[in-house]
């Protein structure tokens, strides 16, 4: 890319459209916005998606406790925890389950061009995030035409819950774990997508999403290789890095699963 360049992201959510120019080489950041955006909403918007408003060598000073977490900072460094919309980061979590990136982003897109709202900029069509409401209309082998697959059903009724009066803001207003417990209920949602969608949706920082490798992480560094069960695993994070865990887990498993794998291809040779 050459230095004049400028790379333009694009936010499409239920409000309206985001546009995010960077200039490569530069740390300036320009936006423009459109729909039932303001100035001021984009920008915080923007803030939060990004997570730029967050202190982040104050995040370091806590969360940096061990050699292993100092290297996952050195190689990723300046990695900040986004926040996006509660029904959005749910919505993406279902469908993250036994699900890899390429594929997640193949499924939202079928998602948004099936049933988002369209929207004109310049006279091109850009499709806004589908609201619940607009997804709870649809049939669950509507929803699987779009390679959902089994998360069809659970995606039908977390929509429907949300339709029939299910509130994210009340979820805002609760603690941690009240607001875990609340999620819980819904279908599809275990301890790990919750977790998620408190982490990137409500920006409670605590929160601790345990995957496959989060777990073979922890117990390989800090369990010496012993088998422990997902509360385990929760009072360890939280015993250790409180109400920052969430940015310990970040680090911890970006580095941890390419760190795993060099060793274990190491090991092998």
């Amino acid at each position: 890319m050459c230095r004049n360049e400028w790379e333009i992201l694009r936010y499409t959510t239920e409000k309206g459209v985001i546009l995010l120019s960077r200039k490569s080489g530069d740390n300036i950041l320009k936006f423009d916005y459109f729909g039932e955006y303001t100035s001021n909403t984009a920008k915080k918007e923007l803030l939060n998606r990004l997570g730029i408003n967050v202190e982040i060598k104050k995040v370091y000073s806590n969360i940096n406790t061990d050699i292993f977490i100092d290297n996952a900072i050195k190689n990723y460094y300046g990695m900040r925890i986004t926040k996006n919309e509660p029904w959005e980061t749910t919505l993406c979590f279902i469908i993250s389950q036994f699900n890899n990136i390429k594929r997640i982003r193949l499924i939202m897109k079928n998602l948004l061009e099936r049933y988002g709202e369209p929207y004109y900029i310049d006279g091109k069509k850009v499709m806004l995030f589908p609201s619940a409401e607009r997804i709870s209309k649809a049939t669950i082998p509507e929803l699987m035409s779009c390679g959902t697959g089994f998360r069809a059903k659970y995606i039908k009724s977390v929509s429907n819950e949300i339709k029939n009066g299910f509130s994210f803001d009340h979820i805002n207003r609760l603690d941690y774990d009240e607001a875990k417990n609340e999620l819980l209920k819904l279908d599809g949602v275990g301890d790990k997508v919750a977790d998620c969608i408190l982490l990137f949706g409500y920006g409670h920082l605590q929160s601790f999403p345990i995957d496959v490798w989060v777990k073979r992480i922890i117990e390989k560094v800090y369990m010496k290789n012993k088998k422990k069960s997902i509360q385990q695993i929760h009072d360890f994070a939280n015993n250790r890095w409180g109400n920052l865990a969430g940015y310990a887990q970040q680090y911890l498993y970006w580095y941890g699963r390419t760190a795993l794998r060099l060793e274990e291809t190491t090991q092998t040779v």
